[in-house]
């Protein structure tokens, strides 16, 4: 028996489903696609073996919770393979960018395996290998999800929906039918899944990747261990809190609305050894209420810059934002995301 049988028949004895399975389930009835851009993992959220691109046909072999168990299938060039010292496989990618999976020899791209994935191999051309391997993969991220079970509580659930699809607002991107996984950076891991027809708002653009801003609300109940459910919700409006008020505790105020006057000094761009931007992202750079005041930075949506375009330094604003972190890596400045501005004439 295959390396790969045996892992889908062990996947089928661990789940208890093995008794439930007709002869169909074995020609590929469990078999759906990737519906958009998304990581393929060892084991849920775990080390990323690979990079699959939209329309990739997976086998879904399991669920636990949020991931999905699947097996990925295709070609992969000899040259950047090499063999497997594990026993439980037989190849391994060895060059040291990865290396593209397809469809067949010199086929369509279906993903990017990365350096050190270990594969079963199916079979061989001259010049290139067919392989497979078994990971897993954010279940809101395949074109058909399976099933998870209800929650066990009494608790009623509120029900998601999806509003039909309007013009959005200039910045804002409507995600149409398509949905999809927000992660914490590109090729990070995934924080969350938009459902179709949700509205980001778009802050920057590298590639084909895109830094977006989502807002909502998110279900707490109090008997989950969410807080009090009497607790009045936390004030949007700005809060009178200043750079000193970091001092002690710098990550206690952070995501918290404050409302500051400031002396504009200049317009930058982030470089990579500033940690808490990403790499070129615009902010502003200024003191905090007037010449002698601590420095601050406000970041810029980058479809804001035309806001600051006619600033001169030492010019006052009056700024709202939310704050990001009351201490900057690199110079322990706090750092503010702006929310709106005002010149002060």
């Amino acid at each position: 028996m295959s390396l790969r049988y045996r892992l889908l028949l062990g996947a089928l004895l661990l789940n208890g489903t093995l008794g439930v399975l007709g002869p169909s389930d074995a020609e590929g009835q469990f078999s759906t696609s990737v519906r958009v851009e998304e990581n393929f993992r060892r084991e849920p959220n775990g080390l990323v073996l690979a990079r699959m691109d939209p329309g990739a046909a997976v086998r879904v072999l399991a669920t636990e919770g949020n991931w999905t168990e699947v097996e990925i299938e295709g070609w992969v060039w000899l040259r950047s393979l090499q063999a497997s010292e594990d026993p439980s496989m037989d190849l391994v990618v060895s060059e040291s960018e990865g290396e593209n999976l397809r469809s067949g020899p010199s086929g369509t791209i279906l993903g990017r395996l990365e350096e050190g994935t270990l594969l079963e191999e199916l079979s061989r051309d001259p010049a290139w290998a067919r392989v497979s391997r078994v990971g897993w993969i954010w279940t809101g991220s395949l074109r058909e999800s399976t099933s998870t079970p209800a929650a066990s509580d009494d608790t009623v659930q509120p029900t998601m929906t999806t509003r039909p699809a309007t013009r959005p607002p200039a910045g804002v991107q409507n995600l149409g039918e398509v949905g999809g996984p927000i992660l914490a950076a590109p090729d990070g891991d995934t924080l969350a899944v938009a459902a179709p027809a949700s509205d980001l708002e778009v802050l920057r653009r590298e590639g084909n990747w895109a830094r977006v801003r989502l807002e909502g609300w998110m279900w707490m109940p109090a008997q989950f261990g969410f807080g009090d459910a009497d607790e009045t919700a936390e004030s949007l409006e700005p809060e009178a809190l200043g750079p000193e008020d970091f001092l002690s505790d710098p990550d206690a105020y952070a995501g918290r609305v404050v409302e500051w006057t400031i002396q504009f000094i200049s317009l930058e761009r982030a470089e990579a050894v500033r940690t808490d931007f990403f790499e070129g992202e615009p902010f502003l750079f200024a003191r905090f209420g007037g010449d002698d005041g601590p420095f601050v930075y406000v970041a810029l949506p980058a479809d804001r810059l035309s806001e600051v375009g006619g600033l001169v330094p030492l010019e006052e604003l009056s700024v709202t934002g939310r704050v990001r972190t009351g201490s900057s890596d690199l110079t322990g400045a706090p750092i503010i995301d702006l929310i709106s501005m005002q010149r002060i004439r």
